[in-house]
């Protein structure tokens, strides 16, 4: 890094879709890395292949950006003195730099058809030879290039690669890198239809918007050579770069779709909490260099280096981000929680009736070691917003014996005579009603749970008593005697 030399860097999407959480990671390295050096984040959209682009994806992606708390300082609606930040108000830019080039003698007009392109391409690969322009174009006398522009011949600007030789660059990961001219082509820059290929855009946005630090995907690690060409063609200064390493599914492939979910839009819309996914997605590539495994934003961007970002691919495990999300969600209040719970609930079967604050609360305190979601408060206790319609079969077997019924009828009679009651009593009128009948403890608590909840497992049975109200208690206990009579 230069010293004194401000850190700007760049999060640089194609709007087209949902933000793959492996954007989520590089947009996050980029923000941690620029605010541990108080430094300057910047959003760029990379709009060139029109026909790639979606509808609404660049509101839904900055949305994105907001829900995992990575706010940049310069972008779309949030215009500075590099802006505009959308490449494809910028076309005018481009142009003027690839005559820059031309005029050089560092690129060229290409007037080659689409099947001419295909022919060479067939006959390279029945040669067995790597796919590439053959050059054709590239040494066009002057006349002839002026009159085929004049005449108004569809043409692409294409780079001049030397043809011999090699480009080196350092990358913060992966040390010194060379890369022989020999496996490069001549790159087309600026397309027939007047927009820059991701080469040309990518050079001239990074140089005039002053990004010190390139952070980007492994995958753009071979383009890399032909962008340090373009800066030594416009003799302009190489930017510091780091090539994050790939994300792996557990089988070791590319995280694709085909084995899970890959869009951060798809986890937020199944429960999971920003801070959860953004703690896991740091870790992907990137160590504190200790065992802790929790950290905060503000955390995050102490502790964050380039330094410590391996080279090795990043496997994504799943179980690791339901752990995360279990803890971050047993941190918050249970005022917090209860207050999403409520939203889920608005949108589940259970949304005709309206749950106050406080028994919301009461429900996330009974339950909120046993979830690792909000939605599992619906899924693993739904008894607290419906009584049961069912109860489970294995347990009614193994629970609810000759006796249960008897036995049920007498504590419900006890529980009536109650004034209010809290934990405590329940308990207390269970044990004295289990002496009187001179029974076990077991015998009345386990049919007492599956009569108010239907199942056999759960929170502490008293817990559920004191929440349910004694009124809506008895009334189970109830329709339990009733039912499996």
């Amino acid at each position: 890094m230069e010293p004194n030399k401000p850190v700007r860097v760049r999060f640089a999407p194609s709007p087209t879709g949902f933000l793959h959480v492996g954007g989520l990671r590089t947009a996050l390295y980029n923000y941690l890395f620029a605010k541990h050096h108080d430094g300057v984040f910047v959003l760029r959209i990379e709009d060139t292949d029109q026909s790639r682009k979606v509808e609404g994806a660049v509101e839904n992606l900055i949305a994105t950006l907001d829900w995992a708390g990575i706010h940049y300082d310069e972008g779309p609606h949030k215009e500075a003195n590099h802006g505009p930040y959308v490449q494809s108000r910028r076309l005018e830019i481009y142009h003027n730099h690839a005559r820059q080039l031309i005029e050089r003698g560092h690129a060229y007009n290409c007037f080659c058809t689409p099947e001419r392109l295909e022919q060479v391409r067939q006959k390279q690969i029945a040669m067995k030879l790597a796919p590439a322009y053959d050059r054709h174009c590239r040494d066009l006398p002057t006349k002839e290039v002026r009159d085929r522009l004049n005449g108004g011949e569809r043409h692409v600007v294409r780079m001049k690669v030397p043809v011999s030789g090699e480009t080196s660059f350092n990358d913060f990961i992966r040390g010194r890198v060379t890369i022989a001219h020999k496996i490069l082509d001549d790159q087309v820059i600026l397309k027939s239809d007047g927009f820059p290929t991701y080469h040309l855009a990518v050079v001239v946005d990074d140089h005039l918007m002053e990004i010190s630090h390139v952070i980007r995907g492994e995958e753009w690690l071979s383009s890399t050579p032909k962008h340090v060409l373009l800066y030594q063609y416009f003799d302009w200064v190489v930017p510091n770069y780091a090539h994050l390493p790939l994300l792996l599914n557990p089988d070791k492939t590319k995280l694709s779709k085909r084995q899970g979910d890959v869009a951060v839009e798809e986890y937020r819309s199944k429960g999971y909490l920003s801070e959860a996914l953004v703690n896991f997605v740091a870790f992907l590539g990137w160590n504190p260099g200790d065992e802790r495994e929790i950290f905060s934003m503000q955390e995050l961007v102490k502790e964050f280096t380039l330094e410590r970002v391996g080279k090795a691919g990043a496997v994504f495990n799943a179980p690791k981000l339901d752990w995360l999300n279990a803890q971050y969600l047993r941190r918050k209040p249970n005022s917090e929680i209860a207050r999403v719970l409520k939203e889920e609930l608005k949108k589940s079967p259970f949304g005709r009736k309206e749950y106050d604050d406080e028994y919301l609360a009461k429900v996330v305190e009974a339950m909120r070691e046993r979830v690792s979601f909000v939605k599992d408060f619906l899924e693993k206790s739904p008894y607290f917003f419906s009584a049961p319609k069912e109860y489970d079969p294995a347990v009614v077997k193994k629970r609810w014996n000759s006796g249960a019924g008897i036995r049920m009828m007498k504590l419900s009679d006890e529980f009536a005579k109650l004034q209010d009651p809290g934990k405590e009593d329940y308990e207390a009128v269970l044990e004295r009603t289990a002496d009187t009948l001179k029974a076990g403890r077991g015998d009345l608590i386990h049919p007492l749970r599956l009569a108010v909840s239907g199942m056999g497992a759960g929170p502490g049975l008293y817990d559920i008593l004191s929440i349910l109200g004694k009124d809506e208690t008895i009334r189970r206990i109830n329709t339990a005697i009733e039912r499996l009579k």
